[in-house]
């Protein structure tokens, strides 16, 4: 219900970097990334989603008391 910078970033299972999907500011919302994969080989990637809250300059939501938010899945690409 806040709004944030959002980024969304893939990594390859070595941990290199492959994709950065959005980042910017987002407002409240559901919204959509779309990932381009036709480069990138069949196998196991990990993305990971990251929001710091802009409400204040110390990354919390001084209306909840909660802080940023980071969120990281397993995505399987297979050709």
């Amino acid at each position: 219900p806040v709004s944030g910078h959002v980024t969304i970033r893939v990594f390859n299972v070595l941990g290199a970097e492959v994709a950065t999907l959005v980042d910017g500011e987002r407002g409240a919302g559901v919204y959509r990334a779309v990932f381009d994969a036709s480069t990138l080989p069949s196998g196991m990637y990990v993305y990971r989603m990251q929001v710091r809250l802009l409400d204040s300059g110390d990354g919390r939501d001084s209306r909840t008391g909660s802080g940023d938010f980071t969120e990281s899945r397993k995505l399987l690409l297979v050709r």
